[in-house]
């Protein structure tokens, strides 16, 4: 049994941060890629950005340069940071880790946490 716990989310003016964090427990051996993704109303969840275990990573064309992804290995977390928020980045942020355990790689969810960027 695995579980992400997803926490960091909230209300915040446009052109403010927040960061989220992702932390992983339960039966893990190793965890290969985690990501953050996003699902805004009436449309289909996006990848935000994803972060490989030695530490590359990628962005949505629409986060580049504003967004931040990192992980700590150590602590099975990753993180988004999220500066300079648009109000289009409203949406419910979900963590995504991809995770080995007895000889297979399986995909698992956060229960996904709400950003609302509102004046």
């Amino acid at each position: 049994q695995v579980q992400l716990v997803e926490s960091g989310g909230g209300l915040v003016q446009p052109g403010g941060s927040l960061r989220l964090s992702c932390a992983a427990s339960g039966s893990i051996f190793s965890i290969n890629d985690m990501g953050w993704y996003r699902q805004a109303p009436g449309k289909e969840r996006e990848l935000v950005a994803a972060i490989t275990t030695g530490g590359s990573t990628n962005y949505a064309d629409s986060v580049k340069g504003r967004f931040t992804i990192s992980r700590d290995n150590t602590k099975n977390t990753v993180y988004l940071q999220m500066n300079s928020l648009k109000p289009e980045d409203t949406a419910v942020y979900y963590c995504n880790a991809v995770i080995f355990w007895l000889g297979v790689y399986s995909d698992y969810w956060g229960q996904g946490t709400q950003v609302t960027v509102s004046s």
